[in-house]
């Protein structure tokens, strides 16, 4: 299937790893030039190898998102570099295991600078240009914990939580001028982070990683953890031409984990 994606540009957020890597170079896949962020240079390269191992053109950024004085000038390079940005992916790290009482406001503060402000920052900078074009595509990536909260990441429960509804109330803002706004968000997808977390829980409960990660998979109706890939190619689905009447939308990528409808 051609997505029609060829020759746009995109900017693809905290994609030095994990789910930020796989939906860039799934877009530098379908032709995208993919300008990818992080604060790792040497995890920041090996995304751009990725790219370029499947013909595409990548330009890397070592962006701190706590930084929000800096989102214009690393707009302002993307944009000379590898020309306007048609698809922004708004993506962040996780922020660490917590309670919900108990915690610094500090930390609070913190991230949800990185989290939240940041991706509201970077979308507000790059919004006049796909709207003045008619073209563009802002999707989010979040966490499941968003609808079902996830036991001990009440920061990233809430702060992305609050993801959903920015997104849903700028799908409609923007929905008449050629600019989808969608929601994705994660299961049990193998990443580093995810594997971190089962280690934590397998420290905290006193069990072995195996017993946590069998404990998780009996959650799952597909009895297995995603694959990175197969997160990278729905997005690049939402980002294309095909998903062009997709929009406000929250798309589950979790094996049918979550129970909800």
């Amino acid at each position: 299937m051609d997505l029609g994606l060829k020759g746009k540009t995109a900017l693809v957020i905290a994609s030095s790893r994990g789910l930020g890597q796989a939906m860039a170079v799934a877009l530098a896949r379908e032709g995208v030039k993919v300008a990818v962020t992080g604060r790792n240079a040497d995890s920041l390269q090996q995304t751009v190898q990725m790219i370029e191992a499947v013909g595409g053109k990548a330009l890397a950024l070592n962006w701190d998102l706590a930084n929000l004085d800096s989102i214009d000038a690393h707009v302002k390079e993307v944009e000379s570099t590898l020309g306007p940005i048609d698809i922004l992916i708004n993506n962040t790290g996780g922020p660490p295991p917590t309670t919900a009482t108990g915690q610094d406001p500090q930390l609070w503060q913190k991230s949800f600078n990185e989290m939240v402000l940041s991706l509201m920052g970077i979308t507000d900078r790059v919004l006049p240009g796909m709207r003045e074009r008619k073209w563009g595509r802002v999707i989010t990536s979040t966490t499941s914990g968003a609808i079902v909260p996830i036991k001990n990441l009440v920061i990233s429960n809430t702060l992305r939580a609050a993801l959903l509804a920015w997104s849903k109330t700028l799908a409609a803002e923007v929905a008449a001028e050629g600019v989808t706004v969608n929601i994705v968000m994660p299961g049990r997808v193998a990443t580093d982070r995810l594997r971190q977390l089962d280690e934590a829980r397998a420290k905290r409960e006193n069990i072995s990683y195996e017993q946590v990660v069998s404990a998780s998979l009996k959650t799952i109706p597909m009895g297995r953890y995603g694959d990175p890939k197969e997160y990278g190619d729905t997005v690049a689905f939402l980002a294309s031409t095909n998903a062009s009447y997709i929009t406000g939308s929250v798309i589950r990528i979790d094996g049918g984990q979550v129970p909800s409808i």
